[in-house]
């Protein structure tokens, strides 16, 4: 399954599935009423969908199964927002090895220091909380800020969890993922530079308006199967800039919810990142992005999340 949320006209944002090989939209709710004449609690939305788990997902493949007569639209007839355009919360985490040692030496460079990964790092998957207010989706404008002279992209994806738990093993946690997406965590690089000092967090560095956008669908983790063999590259005006795998993953998601959730309640809907691939950012060969650069973040049986950044 491959879930969207969006907009047609001036209508309030809607729950959608890809249909025909993602070329067309099959409005949810209409294709139900089209069915039941009536509508449906469970697909009122993308997070609830996510919320109530499989009895929604079968109503859903009933409905994919047998499109005819239901209320579709082409891709140019609708915004897609992100699939879950205010997650319930957000944890970016770490977990590729060879994007930090090569960011930590490019900021080296920069800095004229020695290079070198945390120690705690290789102890736990470290995370921070992006702001859940500043999601966007695919084909949304990025605005650069007034106060940062750095920009840069991350090519990140992401799970989003299921169902809820506490003190999850890792053994356990797979069965607590949803589904996937495709992350893209815009970062102000001079701001983040000059707060990480602070030891506290990258604050402005990374906390601006759509400065994380996702999408362009959810993809349900039937679909995906094996989350860590999965192509990873992102293009800048159509130019490659880089490329990576999710095999590469130090930490896997069940690392990170087995570690997130000690003492500590997860709910569905929640996001997981990533963090970046190796050779998944600018910062990485010091390469930055200019005003009206349009970032492309391709990851394999998910598909493509386009933004643009402007000034």
């Amino acid at each position: 399954m491959r879930l969207v949320t969006f907009t047609a006209g001036n209508a309030a944002p809607r729950s959608g599935a890809l249909i025909d090989g993602d070329r067309r939209v099959l409005d949810l709710q209409a294709a139900y009423s089209r069915i039941y004449h009536g509508r449906s609690p469970l697909l009122e939305s993308v997070l609830r969908i996510v919320e109530v788990g499989d009895a929604a997902l079968d109503v859903i493949s009933q409905l994919v199964s047998n499109p005819a007569g239901a209320v579709t639209f082409g891709p140019s007839d609708v915004r897609l927002l992100a699939p879950i355009p205010q997650p319930p919360q957000m944890r970016d985490f770490l977990c590729f090895e060879k994007h930090l040692q090569q960011a930590f030496a490019a900021v080296a460079k920069l800095r004229g220091t020695e290079a070198r990964i945390p120690q705690v790092w290789y102890e736990r998957p470290i995370f921070y909380h992006p702001s859940r207010f500043a999601v966007c989706g695919t084909d949304s404008d990025v605005p650069w800020p007034a106060y940062s002279e750095r920009m840069d992209f991350e090519l990140e994806f992401g799970c989003y969890i299921g169902k809820a738990g506490k003190d999850i093993r890792k053994e356990d946690a797979r069965s607590h993922i949803f589904g996937y997406t495709i992350f893209n965590d815009f970062s102000a690089r001079d701001e983040q530079t000059k707060e990480m000092a602070g030891q506290l967090g990258p604050g402005k560095g990374k906390d601006f308006d759509n400065g994380n956008a996702m999408g362009p669908c959810l993809v349900t983790a039937d679909e995906i199967g094996d989350p860590y063999r999965l192509d990873m590259a992102v293009r800048v005006n159509g130019e490659e800039w880089g490329r990576g795998n999710s095999r590469d993953m130090h930490w896997k998601f069940e690392d990170c919810i087995a570690h997130a959730s000690r003492s500590e309640t997860l709910h569905p809907g929640e996001f997981f990142g990533s963090g970046t691939v190796g050779n998944g950012c600018g910062l990485e060969s010091l390469r930055f992005l200019k005003p009206g650069d349009v970032v492309e973040l391709e990851v394999e049986g998910i598909g493509i999340l386009r933004n643009r950044v402007v000034r």
